[in-house]
């Protein structure tokens, strides 16, 4: 039996100064949690993990030449996109689809999901985000990318992609303002959700400790295939590329809630 990776670390230049991220680049499970319960078919769904995204993040870290961090197993398993105290870290129901593999499930079991793959996965993000503050003696800019359905309960989403963010915005104006320029797009600005949510990877990570950061969503059926994805790369690459340029976007600032040193 092969070992089982809960994240997967995409090489690049430390000295870039740039972090990509993909929590749910992955819809994958080891053998011992068979399906869940569920059919084949729910893993070829947006519940099991963000359809396009593992493709994308590949290709901008190889455009760019940064490293990125990708979540190596299903959302369905546990989130890693929620902390740990969150109760919705590992769902019994998913846009309709009851999960049997998560409930019941003991208190041991869910440590041991915790401990087994949404805390690995959280310190490599960790450890590559010191690589990068350790080379460049800076604030790294931190981007993750995630994908949203292209229509829920049946009402369509017009956005093709949408940035999510909580207070900081340093990074967020300038990416909106670069994906608007092209006038063919309809960018939402913390929509189809909204990005404020307390432990979830993007306020652990950067919000507590000051690092600029953006979320970004793009719509699923827009990288659905190897087209999409490519188109997508093509245009996010420059985009993060003057972004990672600034020099405003590698200074740290203190949130808010934290009263200790960093």
């Amino acid at each position: 039996m092969s070992a089982f990776n809960s994240f997967e670390i995409l090489s690049g230049n430390h000295d870039s100064g740039m972090v990509l991220l993909g929590d749910h680049a992955m819809n994958r499970l080891p053998e011992r949690y068979g399906m869940l319960g569920l059919p084949e078919s729910a893993f070829a769904r947006h519940i099991a993990y963000d359809i396009g995204i593992e493709g994308l993040v590949r290709s901008l870290s190889a455009k760019l030449g940064v490293p990125a961090v990708l979540g190596g197993f299903s959302r369905l398993l546990i989130d890693p996109n929620r902390g740990e105290d969150d109760p919705t870290l590992i769902m019994k129901i998913s846009d309709g689809a009851i999960i049997p593999g998560n409930h019941p499930i003991t208190a041991e079991e869910w440590n041991h999901r915790i401990e087994t793959f949404h805390r690995p996965y959280h310190n490599a993000v960790n450890a590559t985000i010191s690589a990068v503050e350790n080379a460049t003696g800076k604030a790294p800019l931190v981007l993750s990318l995630h994908s949203f359905t292209h229509a829920w309960k049946g009402v369509p989403r017009p956005w093709h992609a949408a940035v999510l963010w909580d207070s900081d915005d340093r990074a967020v104006a300038p990416l909106l303002d670069l994906l608007r320029a092209d006038t063919d797009l309809t960018i939402g600005d913390n929509e189809p959700y909204d990005g404020a949510l307390k432990g979830d990877t993007m306020y652990r990570h950067c919000m507590l400790t000051g690092i600029p950061h953006a979320l970004l969503e793009v719509r699923q059926d827009l990288i659905a295939d190897e087209a999409g994805i490519a188109a997508w790369a093509d245009r996010l690459a420059p985009i993060f590329a003057t972004m990672n340029a600034d020099p405003a976007l590698h200074r740290y600032q203190v949130h808010p809630s934290r009263t200790g040193p960093y």
